[in-house]
């Protein structure tokens, strides 16, 4: 089977196929070549949109161009033949290949050998018709890469599982795709753009660790022949960024791809990118300060302001200060009784049975987090940050200053999904080694997610992390949050089986 377009069978692709490899072989015998290195370009659609677009209708500008693009439409006629190029970004311009301009030779020959989804060069005039297009009247034109494929319909949607798997013609096919692309580009100019301004670092740190942690999710392992070792690619880049902040770089982040052997869904991909900063001498509120003003700025780089308008036409307020509530507070108040981190463990699993929860892991924490989801956290409609979580969930993360029993953290909730966490970071070496251990006990349990021991991170912290606040945020939801889509829309090349 192929990947034929949803209107054409696989009968006729591969009919149309062996009609456009006998071009290319025409063309390559002729001498022209049907794969030229270049050609003579001098301008490009979207430029020649802007600088003529108040030419009047049926005007001559006198100016002569040599641009390129694919052939989205193309329609023959006897001595006047009709084409219209697009560029990568989807500007499309008219192009007029007439008996008069290049001969009755070269019209033959773009009759014959032109197809739709062709890259063509053509120079020539640029005019308004009759019908005021503004077009160019062909003087010369060349292949400049041939389509052995065909397009798929450009008047009809495609599936999303086209979309996904063959995004390459998506971006062709659909705006929508490549306005995603040009959003997430103006994303990432803006993430560093706001980091930069308040001095921090841009560093990479590795991707094969030989022991993952960071975070708690399932990690992906390979082996290394030449050190003759099993390595895990890397599920968070946490507990090197803070080797870096013991080593003296104050406020650092770095932009990343990680690697969670885990389900995928509507909100999560087993490769996704994220960003995780560091602030020395700061704390979870300040580092929740930077995180509002990252987003905000993002969604000002792709909308213009805070307010962003979704794939669906919806708008969303992504303005103004954002809530910040308390875990067990808001989970008390939506579950119409008192729950605290002294909350006996039987109080809370009779709570879970009766609103029908399984807790794989049956730890206070555990039972907790997954209560408050399921009683507060379809009720969140503005950003939110939920602050102050369990302490057995959270190893890496100081325990809270005045609260007992909780830890200074948060999780950014914006359009119903987890944006972003945050830390006081703990920096103490000997209560960060206590948790470890127990981290290990739970995997000794059957945790497969829980985090492994790292002696080298601990010897790092034995030299003196300062206080720090910290962060991650998935980029690929960042761009959920402010375009609507969902995540496999969001990346450009998703995972797909």
């Amino acid at each position: 089977m192929t990947d034929a377009p949803a209107d054409l069978t696989d009968e006729e692709v591969f009919e149309q196929k062996a009609v456009r490899l006998a071009k290319r072989e025409r063309l390559i015998e002729s001498g022209v070549g049907a794969y030229p290195v270049g050609v003579p370009i001098t301008t490009t659609i979207p430029a020649v949109r802007a600088a003529y677009e108040s030419l009047e209708t049926d005007t001559a500008s006198g100016d002569v161009v040599g641009l390129a693009g694919r052939v989205v439409h193309f329609r023959i006629g006897g001595k006047l033949c009709f084409a219209v190029l697009q560029s990568g970004d989807g500007a499309r311009i008219q192009v007029m290949v007439s008996l008069a301009e290049v001969g009755a030779e070269s019209l033959q020959e773009w009759k014959e050998l032109v197809d739709l989804g062709d890259h063509v060069f053509v120079s020539g005039e640029v005019i308004s018709s009759r019908r005021g297009e503004l077009s160019v009247l062909v003087r010369e034109w060349a292949i400049a890469a041939k389509a052995i494929l065909p397009l798929p319909n450009l008047h009809s949607e495609l599936s999303e599982e086209t979309r996904v798997r063959s995004r390459y013609l998506d971006l062709i096919v659909r705006e929508q795709a490549r306005t995603t692309v040009r959003a997430r580009a103006a994303v990432m100019k803006s993430l560093r753009a706001t980091f930069d301004s308040h001095d921090f670092l841009e560093v990479e740190t590795p991707m094969l660790q030989t022991i993952h942690g960071g975070a708690s999710a399932r990690p992906f392992s390979t082996h290394s022949n030449a050190f003759d070792t099993e390595l895990f690619l890397r599920i968070a880049p946490e507990l090197y960024l803070k080797r870096a902040a013991v080593g003296g770089i104050e406020r650092v982040f770095e932009i990343n791809r990680n690697f969670r052997n885990e389900g995928a869904d509507s909100t999560h991909s087993p490769e996704f990118s994220m960003i995780e900063a560091y602030q020395a001498y700061g704390d979870y509120n300040q580092i929740a300060d930077l995180t509002q003003q990252l987003v905000q700025d993002a969604a000002v780089a792709v909308s213009g302001s805070h307010v962003v308008t979704w794939a669906d036409g919806t708008e969303y307020d992504l303005g103004g200060s954002w809530d910040r509530i308390s875990m067990y507070e808001s989970l008390s108040a939506a579950a119409s009784m008192r729950i605290t981190p002294d909350t006996p463990l039987g109080e809370l699993q009779a709570v879970a049975s009766d609103v029908g929860i399984s807790v794989p892991q049956e730890t206070h924490g555990k039972f907790v987090e997954e209560l408050w989801e399921h009683f507060v956290k379809g009720s969140l409609v503005r950003p939110t940050f939920v602050m102050d979580f369990p302490v057995d969930t959270s190893p890496l993360v100081r325990a809270h200053r005045s609260k007992p029993g909780v830890v200074e953290k948060w999780d950014l909730y914006i359009r119903g999904f987890e944006l972003a966490t945050g830390y006081s970071e703990l920096v103490d070496p000997v209560v960060q080694r206590e948790r470890f251990v127990e981290q290990a006990r739970l995997a000794a349990r059957g945790d497969v997610e829980a985090m492994r021991l790292d002696e080298d991170f601990l010897r790092a912290l034995e030299h003196g992390m300062p206080p720090t606040g910290g962060m991650g945020m998935g980029v690929d939801r960042l761009l959920m949050a402010v375009t609507g889509l969902g995540i496999r829309e969001t990346i450009l090349f998703p995972l797909v089986k």
